[in-house]
């Protein structure tokens, strides 16, 4: 299978091309010439089996294609467990027990093992580009740290990252640089976009991307979901409607794509914070790029969702048809600190701001009369976000084993300005 650029003024390139360039010469981001057709999945015996059974059309006649059932293997050995909420027919799809606490650590290990088998026999380092608003940056420092022959610089904003997350994001060292940049996640984004599209930087020093407009970051978020949903139909006979929270728009658009190829799933709703682009386009308004808002929920602190594009393209561009598709809603930080609270006082549940975003946009749901099984996508651990989180539940949250070996290390960022020569100076050093 070939892949074209969203912008369509890029030559067709293969899985393997579009995967360790990241993104596409024109600034367009890699998507399948066409997508295979749907057909009747079954649920495999694990997460694993499930994703290679899924991306096997994908990775058809491309030189990773013998080692897509390895890479699986290797990426997906942590569990994405599906489990009821306290509400009837509600659920959790728990994406957070990967080695940094977040969903984000299956496409970034899926990835790195990618780039690490595409990179043998290479001379020079390839260096992985990776902004982040809180999770991404430290999901892919634990996937490449101290892989032979790739190394990663990782941007966030500074002071907009819990402090947890900012330690996980400067703890690794060895080949991974942690920039804290004096400005929003939108500017990280921007200066990883302007670099990948450099052409004098890529000559001397070739870089990919580690951030959602990456295929090798996109494709592998639909295992976790089509898994549970193939599970669920067997278990209950019942399609699975998903509610995601959602920034960049990458773990949403890995649930589309999923339900586009044949799984199982339902109505797909989208859950944002004060950030509103994505709501105010779905309610008919203009898609207009914004300057993001720092909010509790910060890893969702995106202004200018960049798989917007990606998600135009699976509709050829037609707003009306994507507008009647789907909703996305926004709730702002004080409704998100109330659902912490409730639900935990009520319930027990204890919930990350994200997370908590998406369980009140289901609780409109079911107050409008939606009726069906849905389930939450549960993108990190709350103890991510202890200074959120605890004084609302009024007790600490345990820490994941995993997590608090990261938060055991020493750390360090460099502060750098938002400028694009500060970038540059840090890829060359």
């Amino acid at each position: 299978m070939n892949f074209i650029s969203t912008r369509n003024n890029s030559p067709a390139a293969s899985l393997s091309q579009a995967i360790a360039a990241g993104l596409a010469p024109d600034g367009g981001l890699y998507v399948p010439e066409r997508l295979p057709p749907k057909r009747e999945l079954s649920p495999g015996s694990n997460l694993a089996e499930t994703a290679a059974d899924l991306l096997a059309p994908f990775f058809a006649g491309d030189r990773l294609g013998g080692e897509l059932a390895a890479i699986c293997d290797a990426a997906f050995d942590f569990p994405a467990p599906l489990k009821p909420l306290a509400t009837p027919r509600d659920l959790v799809l728990e994406l957070f027990h990967g080695p940094t606490a977040a969903f984000k650590d299956f496409g970034a290990r899926f990835l790195a093992q990618c780039l690490a088998r595409l990179r043998r026999g290479e001379d020079r380092p390839l260096t992985i580009l990776v902004a982040t608003s809180g999770d991404t940056g430290a999901a892919v420092a634990a996937a490449f740290h101290r892989v032979p022959n790739l190394r990663v610089v990782v941007l966030y904003p500074d002071g907009r990252v819990s402090p947890r997350q900012a330690h996980q994001l400067g703890c690794f060292g060895d080949n991974v640089a942690a920039l804290r940049v004096a400005g929003s996640f939108d500017d990280c984004q921007a200066l990883v976009k302007q670099a990948l599209n450099d052409a004098q930087l890529q000559a001397e020093a070739p870089l990919s991307s580690a951030n959602s407009i990456s295929l090798g970051r996109l494709l592998p978020q639909m295992g976790y979901y089509a898994h549970a949903a193939l599970a669920h139909r067997a278990a209950t006979g019942n399609a699975l409607n998903f509610v995601v929270p959602t920034g960049n728009l990458g773990n949403a658009l890995a649930a589309i794509l999923a339900r586009a190829l044949g799984v199982p799933l339902g109505h797909i709703v989208l859950a944002t914070n004060a950030n509103r682009v994505l709501p105010d386009y779905f309610h008919g308004r203009r898609y207009t790029p914004q300057a993001s808002v720092a909010t509790i929920a910060n890893a969702m602190d995106v202004g200018a969702p960049s798989n917007f594009e990606r998600l135009r393209w699976l509709y050829h561009g037609d707003d009306e048809a994507l507008r009647a598709s789907f909703t996305a809603s926004a709730v702002d930080d004080a409704v998100i600190r109330e659902v912490i609270s409730r639900r935990f006082e009520e319930h027990g549940e204890i919930f990350c701001p994200h997370t908590a975003t998406a369980v009140r946009v289901l609780e409109d749901l079911r107050a409008s009369g939606q009726d069906g099984d849905w389930a939450v996508a549960a993108t990190a651990h709350p103890a991510k976000f202890e200074s959120v989180v605890e004084p609302l539940i009024g007790r600490a949250v345990e820490v994941p084993p995993a997590l608090n070996g990261l938060l055991q290390r020493p750390a360090r960022a460099e502060p750098v300005p938002a400028s694009y020569d500060a970038l540059k100076r840090a890829i060359l050093a």
